[in-house]
């Protein structure tokens, strides 16, 4: 049991020697300051800024695109609906009175 709480102190540098720090801390600062870990972290903050700009002009141009739809697209269905409902009115007021139906075709 001595002998695991001596090797786990050696490995993590919690030894009574701070002078002397541990194999993992020494491996882990020697990783840390490589180029290539350097290149890889700004490689990564790159790409998340680049992600979140693409999505916050996304969000922006599905705002445009959602407003412009309700505020022109909208009426422009609903009074076409209207008027189908008018047709259809007049179609079975006609068959109703028996003269017949109009055709509506140029």
């Amino acid at each position: 049991m001595g002998s695991q709480g001596r090797r786990g102190s050696y490995l993590t540098g919690s030894s009574s020697n701070s002078n002397n720090p541990g194999v993992l801390s020494r491996v882990s600062n020697t990783i840390l300051q490589s180029p290539i870990v350097h290149q890889g972290r700004r490689t990564a903050s790159d790409a998340a800024f680049v992600a979140k700009n693409l999505l916050r002009s996304t969000g922006k141009a599905a705002w445009i695109v959602g407003t412009t739809f309700i505020i022109l697209f909208v009426p422009l269905i609903i009074e076409m609906d209207r008027d189908q409902q008018l047709t259809e009115i007049e179609l079975q007021q006609a068959s109703l009175l028996g003269t017949p139906p109009v055709s509506t075709q140029t």
